[in-house]
């Protein structure tokens, strides 16, 4: 059985095709950590990570379990590579809360693109059928949102990390097989559209644990008549904890450094 291609590999490919060089980082033997400082890491903390564009969760889980040089630890609640923003990491004794932040609520902020779909509901897709946009007003844009506010079914994207019969969806979805999804219940306290700048508009979401906000941005634009992907996502809040409390991953590689 050959291979799976990871999100790392399609994005190098993609800046083939585009004509630009990847940049290659070079490999640099692994320093051993001070024991002093791996130590509360290895019994357990909680690390709140802005994750860098591009990369997935379990990007920054690797890196995070090379830099500490522990096994014990994971993250609470998924980024797609092209999100940034709070990413919950969870080591050692902490590990066993993660279902627990995955269940709090959740803040977003981001853009949606009007005027065309992709099959992935997001940038990592070619966007298709354009649509005219000129008819859009900022009511129409304000009004449509309310329909998206309480308790709703929502289906998930084709291109996702659920399973069927212990295969991804995204998997069956390259394979061009079609599957039937079946729509989530969801909760979304508020959806409010923040700024206008046709095509785009940017917003601010705030919902339960389980909602796509690509699936949000698809549906927004279909009951524009429009179309609609999502541009640009970050991760803003999960539960209490916020991404400004966030570090980058330099930042937090320096802080291993005495």
């Amino acid at each position: 059985m050959a291979r799976k291609t990871t999100y790392r590999e399609r994005y190098t490919n993609k800046l083939i095709q585009a004509g630009e060089e990847p940049v290659k980082k070079e490999r640099v033997a692994r320093i051993p950590i001070d024991p002093a400082i791996q130590q509360p890491y290895a019994d357990g903390k909680v690390i709140l990570i802005n994750k860098p564009l591009h990369w997935t969760s379990f990007d920054v889980v690797r890196k995070l379990r090379s830099l500490i040089q522990i096994k014990k630890i994971g993250h609470a609640g998924t980024l797609d590579p092209l999100a940034t923003g709070l990413l919950i990491v969870c080591t050692g004794k902490f590990t066993k809360k993660i279902n627990e932040y995955m269940a709090q609520e959740k803040e977003y902020t981001g853009s949606i693109t009007l005027g065309a779909v992709t099959p992935t509901y997001d940038l990592e897709s070619e966007p298709v059928q354009q649509k005219d946009i000129s008819m859009l007003t900022t009511d129409m844009l304000q009004a449509a949102t309310k329909k998206f506010i309480g308790d709703i079914e929502q289906l998930p994207p084709m291109f996702s990390a659920i399973k069927k019969d212990g295969v991804a969806l995204y998997e069956l979805a390259r394979r061009g097989e079609e599957v039937a999804l079946k729509p989530r219940s969801i909760n979304i306290r508020s959806f409010g559209i923040t700024k206008i700048d046709l095509p785009v508009v940017h917003f601010k979401v705030v919902c339960s644990t389980g909602t796509y906000i690509r699936s949000l941005a698809n549906d927004y634009g279909a009951e524009l008549g429009c179309g609609g992907y999502l541009s640009s996502l970050c991760r803003t809040r999960i539960g209490d904890l916020k991404y400004e409390d966030a570090v980058g991953m330099e930042e937090f590689e320096g802080m291993l450094i005495r």
